[in-house]
């Protein structure tokens, strides 16, 4: 049976596995104890919860424990590694390569780093959101000390050539961040083949609690070093102070845990839906999917649907289907969204745009009652709409 809400929105966050919640359930009563007090057993057994969390999250990316440090989630750990890399090396450069679709996490972290004096190239993308790999080579300089690409984009879901982006990384000596908070737990992610060597992850993109995430940061070949950016009792290594939320690191290891024993049969089950959902709704004349239908996440698919405004059919739709026109962290604006933008597509076409996000606990019944709201909806927007009537006599329209 068929309940509603539905919620196609697991970009922006996603529902706490109830086996993540049940690990988590003792570590706000009766195991207590801060992680950090190593004098009784209600210390100790916090410390060994948060050393079996710090291997479960290794684990999935193929780290090893000690490269793990906790943070309150991937928008710290990415300031964490883009500022502590930049004040750490700044005796050999103070340049940094990103990318001009990169979460607004990393971006506004570079333009902070450009008003410290450092120097930043934002990087094009193509049609599809990929990165060229000619360009990027040719950005780097003898004063570059870090690139910043991330591995999936949380808005069109494109994968970046990782591994390739590494390779130039490491023949001109430059480190290499990767913002992995959409890919971590939902394809292969793994920092010592895909040539990695600072990585940032959050617990409620892969069913685990908000507020707790975590920056791999590579100890050999090369070993990493960072600035802390947040100062105080010099826990985590030193690299990130403040006493550590156990109860929900416990849980985002559990969730790591999951996430690795199900990702495969997972991906293969969230990929149908998106293309079943995707098929659907191309039935409509006129709608296009954004970015690269080649690589990208499983369930992750962006359409734009022409004459038919995004915020009008979110309002028509929003009680019965949970969905968002872009990131969540910038969906109060009214501006269209950039990285569509960057992509080359036309206002109308980016203010038409809705983001869908599957994920684990989204079925078929849900994916084909959206089918059905969303092209009524279209259909409703566009019959009231005098504009799409007259683009339709001037382009003679036809479905991509």
């Amino acid at each position: 049976m068929l309940k509603l809400p539905i919620y196609f929105d697991n970009n922006a966050t996603t529902p706490c596995d109830p086996r993540v919640v049940e690990a988590m359930l003792p570590y706000f009563t009766e195991k207590f104890g801060n992680a950090a007090s190593r004098t009784h057993a209600f210390g100790w057994e916090g410390e060994e919860a948060v050393e079996q969390a710090r291997e479960q999250v290794a684990r999935l990316i193929g780290a090893e424990p000690k490269e793990i440090v906790f943070t309150s989630g991937a928008t710290e750990a990415d300031n964490l590694a883009i500022k502590g890399v930049f004040e750490m090396y700044a005796a050999k450069g103070s340049h940094i390569i990103t990318v001009a679709t990169e979460h607004k996490a990393v971006l506004d972290t570079c333009h902070h780093i450009g008003k410290l004096g450092g120097e930043v190239t934002y990087l094009p993308v193509s049609r599809e959101g990929l990165v060229d790999l000619r360009t990027l080579e040719a950005a780097i300089r003898p004063s570059t000390v870090l690139i910043a690409v991330m591995y999936a984009n949380n808005e069109i879901g494109v994968i970046q050539p990782i591994r390739e982006i590494s390779g130039i990384a490491r023949k001109h000596g430059v480190l290499f961040f990767v913002d992995a908070a959409q890919a971590a737990g939902k394809v292969p992610v793994h920092v010592q083949s895909d040539g990695i060597d600072l990585l940032a992850m959050s617990a409620h993109k892969l069913y685990g609690p908000k507020g707790v995430g975590a920056l791999y940061v590579r100890r050999r070949d090369p070993r990493v070093r960072l600035t802390a950016q947040m100062d105080g009792g010099g826990h985590e290594r030193g690299m990130r102070s403040g006493t550590l939320n156990v109860p929900a690191i416990v849980g985002f290891g559990k969730a790591c845990e999951l996430c690795r024993l199900e990702m495969a049969t997972e991906a293969v089950r969230v990929s149908g839906l998106r293309d079943r959902l995707e098929a659907g709704l191309l039935q409509l004349e006129q709608v296009f999917v954004n970015g690269s239908r080649q690589h990208r996440l499983p369930g992750t698919v962006n359409l734009s649907f022409r004459g038919a405004p995004a915020e009008g059919l979110i309002t028509m739709i929003n009680k019965n289907i949970a969905l968002s026109s872009g990131s969540a962290c910038t969906s109060a604006s009214l501006e269209p969204s950039y990285v569509l933008k960057a992509l080359g597509l036309d206002d109308d076409l980016a203010h038409s745009s809705l983001r869908f996000g599957l994920g684990r606990f989204n079925t078929e019944n849900e994916v084909d009652y959206a089918i059905s709201q969303l092209r009524m909806g279209v259909e409703r927007l566009r019959a009231q709409s005098p504009m799409w009537e007259t683009y339709k006599e001037q382009n003679g329209v036809k479905n991509r």
